[in-house]
């Protein structure tokens, strides 16, 4: 039961973290994998004390690393295209 605390205590932290954060994508991108990672460690734990089967969780990280590639890029795109990842500098009528 502590466990679940901490997990609830980590996912938190993650939100925390991607709200208070905005100013650059590298920052969103790993609070944001933070959350997932949170996330698995949760139902990980959910779905070994109930031994049931665990394709979801084989499921969910996978998705969470498609995910995670998929944000990585757009974080090179717009590196290479803008020269930074600064979100106050760009402008709506350019991208």
């Amino acid at each position: 039961m502590l466990m679940c605390y901490y997990l609830g205590l980590l996912y938190f932290c993650g939100v925390w973290s991607f709200t208070s954060n905005r100013s650059h994508l590298l920052s969103t991108l790993l609070s944001l994998e933070f959350i997932v990672l949170a996330l698995y460690l949760f139902l990980y734990y959910y779905f070994c004390s109930f031994s049931f089967n665990l394709y979801f969780v084989v499921y969910f990280l996978v998705f969470s690393v498609c995910e995670s590639s998929l944000g990585l890029s757009i974080l090179v795109s717009m590196i290479r295209s803008h020269g930074n990842d600064y979100f106050q500098s760009y402008s709506v009528l350019q991208c």
